[in-house]
């Protein structure tokens, strides 16, 4: 009874109320906040993991410019339904070298966390093109406008040196040779030492060998597009981290 008197009491005096009330927010805040400053990092490092290429940064930025994360999230959320459909759930270090994240806010479309190598490059083009050519019920709109833009990147390196301020660990390579590195991606056979060395740069930084795809992604030898920047980073999505031999907490994904 003098439990409920007590209660009783707090509800009718307002100011007592809200010092209990701060007590206890300050409290839960002290509990959720203190372990932070004793913690390297909150994100767990995994093998794999590495910046983005210069072409895929130019398709992400165009893939943000667009909305595409209006309609589609690029986080998997540890649920049975979601990760029998889509895969693994995300990992906090799948977003690590993002600014903004991409994790979106709804779903009109499916999930693209995983779509990396889902689908041909030829399925991809294809399905921006028009995309109820393979998907018959599908809502979205074309972006057909995108294999007739040139991919403008006179300025990559500025982009990749922004990154760098923000954490991103490209290196004085990475950006000295992010012209070439770019135009190396688009257009496969065209220069094998170009190729061997944008290889070598992004691969030495992931720590794992088959995380970089090499290919003309909008089929037109003729010129680098939009198209093909948009294409690099839906086909990366998703594939760095090998899943086959992650386990969460394991000291050897740690790198």
């Amino acid at each position: 009874m003098s439990l409920f008197n007590r209660h009783a009491t707090l509800e009718r005096h307002s100011l007592l109320l809200t010092v209990g009330i701060l007590v206890v927010v300050a409290i839960g805040g002290l509990v959720e906040i203190a372990p932070l400053f004793y913690l390297e990092n909150t994100i767990e490092k995994v093998q794999g993991m590495r910046p983005y290429t210069p072409l895929e940064l130019k398709g992400r930025n165009i893939y943000i410019r667009e909305g595409c994360y209006v309609c589609h999230s690029q986080m998997v959320r540890p649920l049975r339904d979601e990760v029998e459909r889509y895969g693994h759930y995300s990992l906090a270090a799948e977003s690590m070298y993002d600014h903004p994240f991409q994790w979106g806010s709804k779903r009109t479309g499916p999930d693209l966390a995983r779509v990396g190598g889902k689908f041909s490059d030829s399925w991809q083009l294809d399905h921006l093109m028009d995309p109820r050519s393979v998907v018959p019920d599908s809502i979205m709109p074309p972006y057909a406008f995108l294999a007739k833009k040139t991919l403008k990147f006179e300025g990559i390196e500025d982009d990749l040196k922004t990154q760098r301020l923000i954490g991103v660990p490209y290196t004085d390579d990475m950006i000295a040779n992010a012209k070439s590195d770019l135009i190396a991606q688009a257009s496969p056979n065209a220069d094998y030492d170009a190729e061997d060395a944008l290889v070598a740069r992004y691969e030495a930084a992931s720590g794992r060998k088959g995380t970089l795809r090499i290919s003309d992604y909008d089929q037109n030898p003729a010129e680098i597009t939009e198209m093909d920047a948009l294409i690099a980073y839906l086909q990366m999505t998703g594939t760095l981290v090998d899943f086959s031999t992650y386990e969460a907490g394991d000291l050897n994904n740690r790198r």
